[in-house]
C-alpha cells in the first residue's frame, strides 16, 4: 500500500516516490486504482478521509458537480439520524453496483470496438468485390455482350465504315 504523509504545512509526501505532490497527484493515484493511505507526518494518525473529502469538495466545486445541494443538504440530516449507518451501507452498495456495471459496460464496449472493426473491413471487401463486378458486367454489355478478346467467327473483327449516300 502506498503510504502518503500529510505534514503540518499542509503538504503531502510521497513515501513511494519520495517527493511532495499535490491533491491532483492523489487523484491520479485514485484514478489509477492504487490502494493509498495517508497519515499525518506528526501523530501517524489515518486521514485518508480527510483527504479524499477535501479532493471530492474541489471536484464539486469544479464546472460539472455530481451532487445537487438538495443531495448534499440530505446528506447532511443523516448524520445525526438513526440511520445513518443504514444510509452508509446503501451508499456503498450502490456505489460498488453502479462501478461494477461500469466496468461490464466498459468490457462490453470494448469487445464490440473490434467487431465493428471487423465488419467495416468485411464490408468494403464485399463491396469492392461487388463493384468489380459490376464494372465486368457493364464492360460485356458495352462490348455487345463479348469480353474486349472475344473474336467473331474466329477471325478479327474490323470496323466497317458504312457506305455514303
Amino acid at each position: 500500500m502506498r503510504v502518503i504523509k500529510k505534514y503540518p504545512n499542509r503538504r503531502l509526501y510521497d513515501t513511494e516516490k519520495s517527493a511532495y505532490i499535490t491533491i491532483a497527484d492523489v487523484l491520479k493515484i485514485i484514478r489509477a486504482g492504487e490502494d493509498f493511505q495517508v497519515v499525518d507526518a506528526e501523530s501517524g494518525k489515518d486521514i485518508t478521509r480527510t483527504v479524499l473529502v477535501q479532493i471530492i469538495t474541489e471536484q464539486e466545486g469544479g464546472a460539472s458537480p455530481i451532487f445537487t445541494t438538495d443531495m448534499l443538504t440530505r446528506f447532511i440530516r443523516f448524520y445525526d439520524d438513526q440511520s445513518q449507518e443504514i444510509f452508509g451501507e446503501f451508499l456503498d452498495k450502490n456505489l460498488k453496483m453502479f462501478a461494477e456495471q461500469q466496468k461490464r459496460f466498459q468490457d462490453q464496449m470494448g469487445n464490440l470496438i473490434g467487431s465493428p472493426l471487423q465488419i467495416m473491413q468485411d464490408l468494403t471487401e464485399r463491396n469492392l468485390s461487388m463493384w468489380s463486378d459490376m464494372q465486368s458486367q457493364f464492360m460485356k454489355m458495352a462490348m455487345g455482350g463479348r469480353s474486349s478478346g472475344d473474336k467473331k467467327d474466329g477471325a478479327e473483327e474490323t470496323p466497317r465504315k458504312k457506305p455514303r449516300k
